[in-house]
Order: structure tokens, then C-alpha cells, then sequence
């Protein structure tokens, strides 16, 4: 390492997620003359401007021995390496790594927290708020900097005191040239390759199959919506196989697609005529951001990030979490063309501020601030 050359340690649950979301900002930091670290879980990934890669074992279960090994590991490496920085990133990763860094030291690294989404907010059980914010509160103290995402978060974030400085921020930024509305031809295109007739609504929902996302949900009111309504739920995960044998059992599997994982989703958006969502929780969802981009309406559970994408039905509909014939009836309202047209003007519109062009020069303006020590 040159000397007085500036090191960074970016840590998530998975090199899957620094994949998806973090490479512009680990290529700017390479940029900045400083050496990249990336340590995760999973396969490991290449990812622009990284330099080094550690392997860290780290499994979803925040009771797993295995997240208070990797916690030990971190600790020994940050001792090791003498980081300027740390940037967390995914609730399991971002506490294990911050409880390695217990009881504070004098000359540890700067701590940087990307909270994605809480995994709790003021609707959720007692017991497991108290739990989940109890985590947050007790390495708040090694939390040099709180970036959140969403309104709900970062009134709890201030509330409780989370962070040292916190920012509120608009994500990490949707590409704005990949994800944007389909010329006629190209939408024509993806609905003839998914087999979609010209008279059928389709719905997308882009997401991982878990209880939080809620899938099984959207299958279940597929029995209330007409005929001509169809389905796509593309991405993969625990509860695929249990949600294609619900939709089988209750007769809908017909108009329910499972593709799987897919690395084409804007075609997918493309194809469909409103993404829904039926999710529990959020933080700030790409998915939805990057539908709305492509020009579709939304039809979202009532929850936060979800509450600060959609404005005044302008541009989509909430619906009470898990409330089937709510959910019914804001698709059976957007059944007419003119209501989904206007919509969509308002999506794309509500979608720009999001981009990566807008959010890129804010994020990189706080690492700056960040790395060099101010507040």
C-alpha cells in the first residue's frame, strides 16, 4: 500500500448485494486513490475497484454462531489492517460488524451505517422492536454516520439517537438509461416472448420469495381479480417452490408466472401494465423505483418506503398491509387504460429524483466529507 494511502472496508451479508447496488460508489473510492476491501458472504463476486476480498460467514439467523465468528474475524481484521473507513451495509452484517468494534476504541476507523430499511417500524410486534432497535441502540455508539432512506427511519433514527451524524438520502441510485418507459415495439416484443394476449393485465412484482416479501398474498387474491389479469413474480428464493404448489392448488397457476431469476427484469417491466407489492416491510425498494422509472403504475402494501414513493394517489395506490380485497380493489381500478396513462406520467415523473446521476454526486459528496474526518 502507498504510503499514506486511505483504506476502505465495505461489509455486507452477501458480495451479491455490493454487486447489485454498491460498485459505482467502490470504483469511486478506488478513484479517490484509496484501496478497496470488500468482505461478505456468498459466492464472491468481482466488483470494480475492489482490491481485496474476504470471505465472511455469515448466515440470516441473528442467533447463528457462525455471525459471531465472522464478528471475530472482523474484529482481528480491522486490528489487523487499520481501515480509515467502514461502510456497513445489510441489517445482519452492518450489527455483527458494529458488535466487533465493542467497547470503542480510541483509534478505530470511522464507522459508516447504510441502513437499507429497519427491519421493524411503529407496526410491529413489542418483543421484536425491542429487540431490533435494542441492537441498533446498543452500537449506535460505534456508528460514526446513519445514512437511512426513509422517513419512518430516520425519525426513529433520530429519535433514539442511532448515529453521530445522520443523513437522510434517496438510496443508492436506479440507472435511469436501463430502466425508463419501452417504445411500443419493445413492449410489444417482451409480451409476445412471455406469451401475454393484447386484452390481459399483467402485474410484476420483482423480488426474492420470503415471508417478507408476502407473495403468497398476490397468489391468493389472483381468485378475486377477472381472468384477463395475469401475474409475473420473477426472482427466486426460500418459499418459490411453496408459492408454485399455492397457485396449483388454487387454480390460478395459469395466470401466475414463476421465471425465476432473471438478469432481463426491465423487460419484465417492459411487458407489464402495473408492479405491485405486498411486502411487509421496506426499506427504499429498488424494485419499485426502477418499475416507476420504466413508466408503470404502483399498487404497494401501506408501509414505509413504500409510504414515500407513492404521493396523494397520484401515481399509484396503497393498500392496508396483507388486505386481499383492498388490494382487489385498487387493480380493479386501474383496470381502466386513461386512470393506468395518467399514472404512469406521474410514476415516471416521481421516479427521476431517484436516479443515479442525482444520487451519485450527493453520496459521494458524504463519503468525501466522511473520509477526510468532518461532521
Amino acid at each position: 500500500m502507498a504510503d499514506g494511502q486511505k483504506k476502505i472496508l465495505y461489509i455486507a451479508s452477501s458480495f451479491g448485494h455490493l454487486a447489485a447496488f454498491h460498485q459505482p460508489y467502490m470504483k469511486w473510492f478506488a478513484e479517490q486513490g484509496c484501496a478497496v476491501h470488500a468482505a461478505a458472504g456468498g459466492d464472491r463476486r468481482d466488483l470494480q475497484g475492489v482490491v481485496q476480498y474476504i470471505s465472511l460467514p455469515f448466515e440470516k439467523s441473528m442467533y447463528s454462531q457462525r455471525n459471531l465468528a465472522a464478528a471475530w474475524r472482523l474484529r482481528q481484521l480491522v486490528q489487523r489492517e487499520r481501515y480509515d473507513l467502514i461502510s456497513l451495509h445489510t441489517s445482519l452484517a452492518a450489527f455483527f460488524a458494529r458488535l466487533a468494534l465493542l467497547p470503542p476504541c480510541r483509534n478505530r476507523p470511522t464507522v459508516m451505517n447504510t441502513s437499507h430499511g429497519y427491519l421493524f417500524d411503529r407496526d410491529s410486534a413489542r418483543l421484536k422492536r425491542m429487540l431490533l432497535l435494542g441492537a441498533e441502540r446498543l452500537t449506535a455508539p460505534v456508528t460514526d454516520w446513519l445514512l437511512v432512506m426513509n422517513q419512518q427511519d430516520r425519525e426513529i433514527a433520530n429519535r433514539y439517537r442511532l448515529g453521530k451524524n445522520i443523513v437522510f438520502t434517496r438510496g443508492m441510485g436506479v440507472d435511469l438509461a436501463r430502466f425508463q418507459p419501452a417504445t411500443r415495439e419493445m413492449r410489444q416484443m417482451a409480451r409476445d416472448s412471455m406469451r401475454v394476449q393484447p386484452d390481459e393485465l399483467v402485474l410484476v412484482y420483482a423480488a426474492e420469495f420470503s415471508e417478507r416479501k408476502n407473495q403468497k398474498m398476490l397468489i391468493r387474491a389472483m381468485q378475486d381479480l377477472p381472468d384477463s389479469v395475469i401475474l409475473l413474480l420473477p426472482g427466486e428464493g426460500a418459499l418459490l417452490e411453496p408459492c408454485k404448489m399455492l397457485a396449483k392448488e388454487l387454480g390460478v397457476s395459469g395466470r401466475v408466472r414463476f421465471p425465476g431469476f432473471v438478469r432481463n427484469v426491465e423487460d419484465y417491466y417492459a411487458a407489464a401494465d402495473l408492479c405491485v407489492s405486498a411486502s411487509r416491510i421496506e426499506g427504499l425498494p429498488f424494485n419499485v423505483m426502477e418499475a416507476m422509472a420504466c413508466g408503470l403504475p404502483v399498487v404497494l402494501s401501506d408501509i414505509k418506503g413504500h409510504q414515500d414513493l407513492v404521493s396523494g394517489g397520484q401515481n399509484g395506490i396503497l393498500y392496508p398491509y396483507d388486505d386481499i380485497p383492498a388490494f382487489v380493489k385498487a387493480v380493479e381500478r386501474l383496470l381502466d387504460e386513461q386512470t393506468r396513462q395518467l399514472m404512469a406520467v406521474a410514476a415516471y415523473r416521481a421516479a427521476q429524483p431517484y436516479g443515479l446521476e442525482t444520487v451519485y454526486p450527493t453520496l459521494t459528496g458524504i463519503y468525501q466529507t466522511a473520509l477526510h474526518g468532518h461532521a
